[in-house]
């Protein structure tokens, strides 16, 4: 018999690649800093369910893009998906990739939308606050200061909507961050290992593939009891 599961593992594998110091993406802004310390110097292989989960990402987000250029959906112009964009700071970039630019129609207005897929919308109350930081980073670099997280359940295709205000001050406490980052890799320091010292972000560790040498490097984090 055919191995389904082998076959849909081969077909979305990828060559792992590291990342270069001195390039970030939007989408690590929100995550534990020393996670993404860990992941430029200690690169690791995408575990398989976890590039399934990316992959129903993707599917999700082509599905999206399918309404959002239809001629039944009168409401709404798509004038943009999957657009890059990379901004220069200090000595280091910003890179990444926008999920769609829509107009809405009646008023003019235009949006950038952010697509995000889930099991469990009946849970989604808010919107996450990493999910909030990278669109407030492409809300500042883009100019384009209306934004909006769309989150898909994976099992029934229901969604909500949160509109996102633009909040310059946070823009720049994220950049901020990344000027941290950015220092701490190239001085090779290890951060703090911030998302086990806050109890409203210590769930990160749950999932983190560096959670073993996280606890070595740093038996007791500040403030963990």
């Amino acid at each position: 018999m055919i191995d389904f599961d082998k076959l849909i593992d081969e077909h979305i594998k990828r060559e792992s690649k590291p990342k270069g110091i001195g390039k970030y993406y939007p989408s690590e802004a929100g995550s534990c800093m020393r996670k993404v310390w860990y992941s430029y110097k200690y690169p690791s292989e995408i575990d398989p369910d976890l590039r399934k989960i990316f992959k129903m990402g993707d599917i999700i987000h082509d599905f999206v893009v399918e309404v959002l250029k239809s001629e039944k959906t009168k409401d709404v112009e798509l004038l943009e998906s999957e657009f890059p964009f990379k901004e220069k700071v200090e000595d280091f970039l910003i890179s990444g990739r926008i999920d769609n630019l829509i107009k809405i129609k009646a008023s003019g207005k235009i949006y950038l939308v952010e697509v995000k897929s889930t099991k469990g919308i009946q849970w989604v109350n808010n919107a996450s606050p990493h999910n909030v930081q990278q669109l407030q980073l492409y809300m500042h670099f883009t100019g384009v200061h209306n934004g909006i997280l769309l989150y898909i359940d994976k099992t029934n295709l229901k969604s909500k909507i949160f509109e996102i205000k633009y909040d310059e001050a946070e823009a720049r406490r994220i950049i901020e961050r990344f000027k941290k980052l950015h220092k701490h890799l190239v001085e090779n320091i290890l951060p703090e290992a911030e998302a086990r010292a806050h109890k409203e972000s210590n769930w990160m560790c749950k999932y983190c593939e560096y959670k073993e040498r996280c606890f070595k490097d740093t038996p007791k984090a500040k403030h963990e009891g």
